[in-house]
C-alpha cells in the first residue's frame, strides 16, 4: 500500500547537497536508482532531475525505517527526512559524492515493477525500445539535461526580445492551406463538411498581416508542422522562435539575431560569442564548400580545376568542362595511410548514392603519387593540378566532374563525411551568415522556376530588371544563419508593394485564380498601407541539439517522432471508428 507524504514537505533538491550542508535537517523525494544492502547497512541512491545523493540506514535506524529500505527496489518513488552528515567513503565523481543523509523518516509514495530497461545514464538499450517507454527514459539525466537546456534557451529568448520591444503574440494553429515548400499537415472540418484546415508550416503569413496591422515587433514560439520525410534534424512537428520587424532592414535583423545568440550562450554555456558573424554570399558558400550551410570549423575547400583540365587527355574531365559543367576536387591532408583504395572505393559508392557518377582520386603515399588518370594528362598538366589543388606527399585529393548541381553538393557531403572518418572537426561553434541566395530555382521534374524561399521575399533592386528577361539572376534579400553545418534559421526582406507582388506571382507562372485561392486575404490587405518589414524564423530545437551536444533532434524532443513519422509510446498515428469519420464525412479507399 502507498504511503503519503503527510506533513512532510520537500526541502532540497537530490543533486544540492554538498558538505556546507552538514548538520543540517533535509526532506528529499525523488526514484530509487540503486539499493546496495550491506546486511546492517543499506545505501539507496536517491534521484531526482538534479542529480543523485545517498541515503544511509544503519544499526541506529528506526527498525519500520530499515525495512522499509530493505524492501525499495530500483525505481521506487521515495520521500526521506534525515540529517546530512559526511560520508565515510567518499565519491568525487558525483558532486553530492562528500554527503549522504542519514534517514529518520521514510515514505514509499509509489512502488514499480521491474522496468523493461536500466535507467542509466550510458544506455546500450536500443532506442526503438527506450521511445517506446519514454516517460522512463526521460529519467536518465542525460536527456533531462538536454530539456533543460531547451527551456533556458526558451527562457533567454523571451527575455532578449522583451528587453528590445518585441510583443509575443499567438497566431492561429487551425489555418488554410497555403505552399510553403512541404505538405501540410490537413485537419478535417465537423462544421464545414468537405473542407480542411492545415496545421501551419510557419506563422508566415500571420506574421506578415501583424505588420500590417501596427505591431512592429512581433515574437512567437511556434509550434511548426511539415508533412516530409525526417532525418537527425527533423521531426514533423517542431518549434521556432519567430520574429518580424518592420521600418528595418537585413543589417538590422542580423544584428538582433547576433544579440540574442549572444544571450543563449552567455545564459546558457557561460560562453562569450564574438560578434559579427562571418558573412558568406550564397555564391561562395556553394564554390567554397559545396553547401548552403557550410561548417566553417574546418578547411579542406574545394578548388575549380575546370581550366587547367578542359582539353586533357581523359575524357570524364575535359567532356564534363566541355558540356557546360566542371571538375573540382577537395584534398584530405595527411590522409593516404587512412584513405586506403579500399576506403576510397566506400566513398566512391557513397557518392555514387547521392548522385555522382563516380570519384577520381590521386593518393601520394610514396615519393611519386599514385593516380589512375594520370596517363591521360600531361606532366605540365598534372603538375598544374598538384600545384592548384596544394597537394603534398600524405595527402589524397578527390574529383568529381559532372554538372555543377552535381559536382559541389557531392564535393559538399563528401567533405563531411572525410573530415568525420578523419576527425579532424575540432570542437566549438561558428556561425556564418549566407546571403545573397538566388531568388528563383528550376524544379529538376518540370523545369518550372519556383521561389527558393517563398513568394513574398524581395528581390534585391537592382535584379528588378532580370524578372522577366533572366529569373536566374534575380537575387532575394534572404538570409540564412548556420551553425557548425547545420541551418538554425531562415529569413527574409518581404514584398510590400502590391505591384510588385503581383508580378513576383507572375514570374511563379501563378493564375490570378491561385492567387485569390492561396493568398487573396493577404494580397487585399497590402491594399491598405504595408509597412516595409522583414524577420527570421529560428529553429528552437536545433539550437538545443547543438548547444547539449546531442545527435538527434529526438534527444531534445520530449516525446519525438520516428523515421516513419509514428510516435512509439501512444501508437500514433491511429485508426479512428467510423463513427468519428461520418460525421467528419470522410470514407476510407479501403472501405
Amino acid at each position: 500500500m502507498a504511503e503519503y507524504m503527510g506533513n512532510l514537505r520537500r526541502s532540497n533538491y537530490c543533486g544540492e547537497l554538498r558538505a556546507s550542508d552538514v548538520g543540517k535537517e533535509v526532506v528529499l523525494c525523488g526514484w530509487v536508482a540503486k539499493q546496495r544492502d550491506l546486511g546492517q547497512l543499506i545505501f539507496i541512491d536517491l534521484r531526482d532531475r538534479t542529480g543523485i545523493v545517498q541515503l544511509a540506514f544503519d544499526d541506529k535506524t528506526d527498525r519500520e525505517i530499515f525495512d522499509k529500505a530493505f524492501s525499495a527496489r530500483a525505481e521506487y518513488v521515495l520521500c526521506a527526512k534525515g540529517i546530512v552528515q559526511e560520508r565515510s567513503s567518499k565519491n568525487m565523481e558525483i558532486p553530492t559524492g562528500e554527503v549522504e543523509v542519514a534517514v529518520n523518516d521514510l515514505r514509499v509514495l509509489s512502488k514499480a515493477q521491474t522496468p523493461p530497461f536500466e535507467i542509466v545514464d550510458d544506455s546500450k538499450t536500443s532506442e526503438e525500445l527506450r521511445l517506446k517507454y519514454r516517460y522512463l527514459d526521460l529519467r536518465r539525466k542525460p536527456l533531462q539535461d538536454n530539456l533543460i537546456i531547451r527551456s533556458k534557451i526558451a527562457k533567454a529568448a523571451r527575455d532578449y526580445f522583451d528587453e528590445n520591444g518585441f510583443i509575443e503574440i499567438e497566431t492561429p494553429m487551425l489555418i488554410k492551406s497555403t505552399p510553403e515548400g512541404a505538405r501540410d499537415y490537413l485537419v478535417p472540418s465537423r462544421i464545414h463538411n468537405g473542407s480542411f484546415y492545415a496545421l501551419p508550416q510557419s506563422p508566415q503569413i500571420y506574421k506578415q498581416l501583424l505588420m500590417l496591422s501596427g505591431f512592429d515587433r512581433y515574437i512567437q514560439l511556434a509550434r511548426c508542422f511539415r508533412d516530409e520525410d525526417l532525418r537527425a534534424d527533423r521531426q514533423p512537428e517542431f518549434t521556432q522562435i519567430d520574429m518580424e520587424l518592420s521600418f528595418t532592414s537585413m543589417e538590422e535583423i542580423m544584428e538582433i539575431n547576433e544579440g540574442l545568440f549572444k544571450r543563449i550562450f552567455k545564459e546558457v554555456l557561460g560562453r562569450e560569442l564574438e560578434t559579427p558573424f562571418e558573412k558568406l554570399t550564397y555564391s561562395e558558400a556553394m564554390n567554397r564548400f559545396g553547401s548552403d550551410k557550410p561548417d566553417m570549423r574546418f578547411g579542406m575547400e574545394i578548388t575549380d580545376l575546370s581550366k587547367t583540365v578542359k582539353d586533357c587527355g581523359f575524357g570524364v574531365f575535359s567532356q564534363a568542362v566541355q558540356k557546360g559543367g566542371s571538375v573540382r576536387a577537395i584534398v584530405a591532408k595527411n590522409s593516404a595511410k587512412i584513405l586506403t583504395r579500399k576506403e576510397i572505393d566506400k566513398l566512391t559508392e557513397y557518392v555514387r548514392g547521392i548522385g555522382a557518377k563516380g570519384l577520381a582520386f590521386i593518393r601520394w603515399v610514396d615519393e611519386e603519387p599514385s593516380c589512375g588518370f594520370k596517363k591521360f594528362l600531361t606532366d605540365e598538366e598534372f603538375n598544374a593540378v598538384i600545384k592548384e589543388t596544394g597537394a603534398e606527399q600524405g595527402d589524397v585529393v578527390l574529383f568529381v566532374a559532372d554538372k555543377d548541381s552535381v559536382v559541389l553538393p557531392t564535393l559538399g557531403a563528401l567533405r563531411l563525411t572525410v573530415a568525420k572518418k578523419l576527425n579532424i572537426i575540432p570542437d566549438g561553434f561558428k556561425f556564418v551568415w549566407i546571403v545573397d541566395f538566388p531568388f528563383f530555382e528550376k524544379d529538376e521534374e518540370s523545369g518550372q522556376w519556383i521561389a527558393m524561399h517563398h513568394p513574398f521575399t524581395m528581390p534585391r533592386e537592382d535584379c528588378l530588371k532580370y524578372l522577366d528577361s533572366d529569373k536566374g539572376k534575380v537575387v532575394a534579400k534572404a538570409y540564412d544563419l548556420t551553425l557548425n553545418g547545420t541551418e538554425l534559421s531562415s529569413g527574409s526582406i518581404r514584398i510590400t508593394d502590391y505591384e510588385l507582388q503581383q508580378k513576383m506571382f507572375r514570374a511563379l507562372n501563378l493564375t490570378e485564380e491561385e492567387i485569390e485561392a492561396k493568398f487573396g486575404f493577404l494580397v487585399e490587405a497590402y491594399k491598405y498601407g504595408a509597412p516595409p518589414h522583414g524577420g527570421m524564423g529560428i529553429g528552437l530545437d536545433r539550437i538545443a541539439m547543438l548547444l547539449s551536444g546531442a545527435e538527434s533532434l529526438r534527444d531534445v524532443t520530449a516525446f519525438p517522432k520516428v523515421q516513419n513519422a509514428s510516435e512509439l509510446m501512444s501508437e500514433s498515428p491511429s485508426p479512428v471508428d467510423k463513427e468519428s469519420l461520418d460525421v467528419l464525412g470522410i470514407k476510407l479507399c479501403s472501405e
